[in-house]
């Protein structure tokens, strides 16, 4: 996910569809827990969840915040396995933006247990990919039946490039193939990872701001091969698609994109084709209900089959945002527009001269949160014929 500046304006009263989870709402599922500093739960007879209660936040059978966020779930051997970026060191009050690759384990999708950093930061070394002051984000795996290696991509939004990695287990160790990739020359941001039937492979992904492409990957899932495909093509933020999330089913192919407007919450849309690649025609709003414009204030990253039905994943970034609305308005509050500007002076950048530079800047100072109490919306997809669509649920059972 590609972070970029924008100021929220007063939003209608919060609604229940979007209202965040009380303490009640929490024990319904778990008993007598208290919430700790660092946004994990100290608790005494933890009860395994029973149902999904979306935008609350979901605990580990440890009693921690999960950890995954920007990720995958995928089903292995009859165990589904969730990773995703850790963000349990991120304050936004210093450098860390993530501290490596968290996977769990489950056999319900509700109840997670922790299986440890897959990929683990790098503190010591500030020249690694894998220090956590790098703007490691949204990994995703794929395993290669013909190489018999698991093929781990990872973003990196401060230089818009990608890490590919490999490893012979899937809680590794992984071996980095290449550490700053380009493909096809072009920086690089939000992708998603797909296979076919038949172990071929592609990615989704958005590049330079303004487009979104799909690509065939190489026979080892490493690389990109040949020309690329806009999907979507000279857009601008916050029109510009990211957070691509692929899914397929009765044979048609189902992208779901939201715009581009950083950690806040934006519609999401949905497109269809019959080609993996070509040919896609946007069905429109993901959501419906939502008064908010936000997808029920998440961003797409995966969407699961479980038994014939279809569960969206999204990542809800700043749950202190509930009562706020999605208006398109992206110029920053007076503020942090004081903040960035004093940074700049501070460092000798010209926001049009050095404009590159000044938004990295200016992307730090505006989107500096909290991460390691971001929540999930898990919610199950419904059907108008062919249109994926997604109702709130306030809790729900496979």
């Amino acid at each position: 996910m590609y972070v970029f500046i924008y100021s929220p304006r007063k939003a209608a009263p919060s609604l229940p569809c979007t209202r965040l989870p009380t303490q009640t709402s929490l024990s319904a599922h778990s008993s007598r827990h208290t919430l700790s500093r660092c946004g994990n739960f100290h608790h005494k007879e933890f009860i395994m969840y029973t149902a999904f209660t979306p935008g609350a936040p979901w605990l580990d059978t440890d009693g921690k915040r999960i950890q995954a966020h920007g990720g995958q779930i995928f089903q292995e051997n009859g165990t589904y396995y969730w990773l995703g970026e850790n963000k349990d060191h991120t304050t936004g009050e210093d450098e860390v933006w993530t501290w490596g690759v968290r996977l769990y384990s489950s056999h319900d999708l509700m109840n997670w247990q922790d299986e440890g950093l897959i990929v683990p930061p790098e503190p010591d070394d500030r020249e690694s990919i894998l220090h956590p002051a790098r703007h490691l984000d949204r990994p995703h795996l794929l395993f290669n039946e013909k190489t018999k290696k698991y093929v781990l991509w990872l973003k990196f939004c401060d230089d818009s490039h990608y890490a590919v990695l490999t490893a012979d287990a899937l809680k590794g160790p992984y071996t980095i193939v290449n550490s700053r990739y380009f493909p096809c020359g072009r920086k690089c941001g939000d992708f998603d990872l797909w296979k076919d039937e038949k172990g071929n492979a592609y990615i989704y992904f958005e590049a330079d701001h303004t487009d979104l492409l799909g690509a065939h990957l190489s026979a080892d899932y490493t690389q990109v091969e040949g020309e690329p495909v806009a999907i979507y093509s000279g857009k601008k933020p916050p029109e510009t698609r990211e957070a691509p999330t692929h899914f397929v089913r009765g044979g048609r192919h189902y992208l779901i994109t939201s715009g581009m407007t950083g950690y806040r919450p934006n519609p999401s849309e949905v497109a269809v084709s019959d080609d993996p690649l070509r040919g896609y025609t946007v069905l429109g709003d993901l959501s419906e209900g939502d008064p908010s414009n936000t997808t029920f204030h998440s961003q797409s990253t995966c969407v699961i089959e479980v038994n014939g039905r279809y569960l969206y994943l999204g990542d809800r970034w700043m749950p202190e945002l509930n009562d706020w609305s999605y208006t398109g308005d992206l110029r920053p509050d007076p503020a942090t527009q004081k903040k960035i500007m004093a940074k700049l002076k501070e460092l000798g950048l010209d926001p049009v001269r050095d404009r590159e530079e000044a938004m990295k800047v200016a992307i730090h100072i505006s989107e500096a949160c909290n991460t390691s109490l971001a929540d999930y919306v898990l919610l199950p997809l419904e059907w108008e014929g062919e249109r994926p669509i997604l109702h709130w649920k306030d809790t729900w059972k496979l």
